[in-house]
């Protein structure tokens, strides 16, 4: 689980990485950026679809701040 979580991270730094590079180059234009962008915003909402569905089959548990005085 938890070499899943940070494979997607480690693409999404990279997708922003790319499209960081991307926005400063003038000749490669701004439709490459996009679509790094594209590619950041689909994992990500990848890996929040992942997260639920893994508590929904119980393989992860939420734990919670206990509240105690």
């Amino acid at each position: 689980m938890k070499i899943i979580v940070t494979l997607a991270f480690i693409g999404i730094l990279g997708a922003l990485f790319s499209a960081g590079i991307l926005m400063l180059r003038r000749n490669k234009g701004k439709a490459s950026m996009a679509n790094a962008l594209a590619v950041r915003v689909g994992i990500s909402v990848a890996l929040f679809l992942f997260i639920l569905f893994s508590a929904w089959m119980g393989w992860i548990h939420p734990t919670g701040i206990t509240m105690t005085r």
